[in-house]
């Protein structure tokens, strides 16, 4: 019978061939956790009367959503997983000025990798599937458990089959692939499911943009998204993955669950509207929406390529006066080589405010809330209300370059309004 690739990666984590549907104990290869759901791990692993982890190489710590530390509460956060850390002896603790937004600092740090079963208590640990990996959200219950015994256990889901055809027009990215499907789709459009990427669209990409594209998967409701590993991946991880990879791929006629597919050879920088990732349309149809900041940064697209690509359209050019623009390097080794390369001479020329690695602003944590009534244009992935800040305000989605152009414009607006 031919296999899916989740079939065929959690097929790896059981030691046996397993079925869509069946539940399974699987052996975890990392287990992550932040500073928000870290301490309610820590908590529930104490409640069981568990006092050592099973194994601290596989535990990853990092502090990275309310941090530097912004008031006493999320101090207090911060210090339970330090001192967990300290205690259980975990190699893997990243603190301020050596960390980063976690699903950033985890590839760039060849810490997860193609084969691999990677559980965090975060959402958007869907990211690692870009690499090859099946890697799924969990609570921070799960998490204590697989802290403590080693094995997840999990639901074998059905996969659909994304696949994207022709050649992604200038200024369009991965950010706006995941854009246009979860506008087709949906935000339940593959609840439960896997979403498998594929096609010449997606094997052209970039590991920072596939990266983005799996980030999202969880906005359509997925336990995760996935990429082939490919030579792309190989090259990505080649000096950098502590493990050995393992290439999975689907077998030949495997049978999708759904299967979509599209020609994006022309399609359009694509943006949500409040309050739904899925509430899409292309740039050229959004009116023109005036806006009071700008955030450049997140899990989704705080990486250098997407510095870059913001930098291009910036080079020489100034924020809107009416225009807050926030700029946040993923991790610590983003934020150096945008210095080393002039990107960030750019940005603070063009008016921008340049942050630490943090989550901060896109969960309206700190570092850029939003005021009553205000409007933001965001890299990053959730646009529901109050996500940002203040009920009334609202947010819209979208990638750099439109970003970047909106930044100078002071509106919604294509990268070709200011670019070449």
């Amino acid at each position: 019978m031919s296999r899916s690739l989740a079939e065929k990666l959690l097929a790896r984590a059981v030691g046996r061939e397993v079925e869509p549907g069946e539940l399974v104990w699987a052996d975890v290869d990392v287990a992550l956790a932040n500073d928000v759901t870290g301490p309610l791990a820590i908590a529930e692993l104490a409640r069981m009367g568990v006092e050592r982890v099973k194994d601290p190489g596989r535990v990853v710590l990092v502090p990275d959503h309310f941090v530097p530390n912004k008031d006493l509460a999320s101090a207090g956060q911060a210090q339970i997983l330090r001192e967990f850390a300290r205690r259980q002896g975990i190699p893997h603790y990243y603190e301020v000025g050596r960390m980063g937004i976690e699903h950033a600092l985890l590839p760039e740090q060849g810490l997860v990798g193609p084969g691999q079963l990677v559980v965090g208590a975060d959402s958007h640990t869907c990211t690692y599937g870009a690499l090859g990996a099946f890697a799924t959200g969990v609570g921070s219950t799960d998490l204590a458990g697989a802290w403590a015994t080693g094995q997840i256990w999990l639901k074998v889901p059905l996969t659909d089959s994304f696949i994207y055809c022709g050649r992604l027009p200038r200024w369009v990215g991965g950010k706006d692939l995941i854009l246009f499907t979860l506008g087709q789709i949906g935000c339940d459009g593959a609840a439960g499911r896997a979403m498998e990427f594929a096609g010449p669209a997606v094997s052209a990409l970039s590991m920072d943009a596939r990266m983005t594209v799996c980030n999202m998967a969880i906005e359509a409701g997925a336990d995760a998204g996935l990429i082939a590993a490919d030579q792309v991946t190989l090259d990505y991880v080649r000096g950098r993955f502590r493990g050995e990879p393992l290439l999975f791929q689907a077998d030949p006629g495997w049978t999708a669950s759904r299967v979509y597919e599209w020609d994006v050879s022309h399609l359009e920088p694509q943006v949500a509207f409040p309050h739904s990732p899925a509430q899409v349309r292309p740039v050229g149809a959004t009116g023109g929406v005036t806006i009071d900041q700008v955030v450049i940064g997140s899990c989704t697209n705080g990486r250098l390529e997407d510095l870059q690509v913001a930098a291009e359209l910036l080079r020489g050019r100034t924020v809107h006066p009416y225009v807050r623009l926030l700029v946040i390097p993923a991790t610590q080794r983003v934020y150096l080589e945008a210095v080393r390369t002039g990107l960030m001479e750019t940005f603070i020329a063009a008016g921008a405010a340049v942050s630490t690695p943090t989550c901060g602003p896109c969960l309206g944590a700190h570092g850029g809330v939003l005021a009553a009534g205000e409007r933001a244009l965001a890299t990053t992935n959730r646009n529901f209300v109050g996500r940002m800040g203040h009920p009334t305000s609202e947010v819209y989605l979208a990638g750099p370059a439109v970003a970047a152009a909106s930044a100078v414009l002071g509106r919604i607006a294509h990268p070709e309004e200011v670019g070449t």
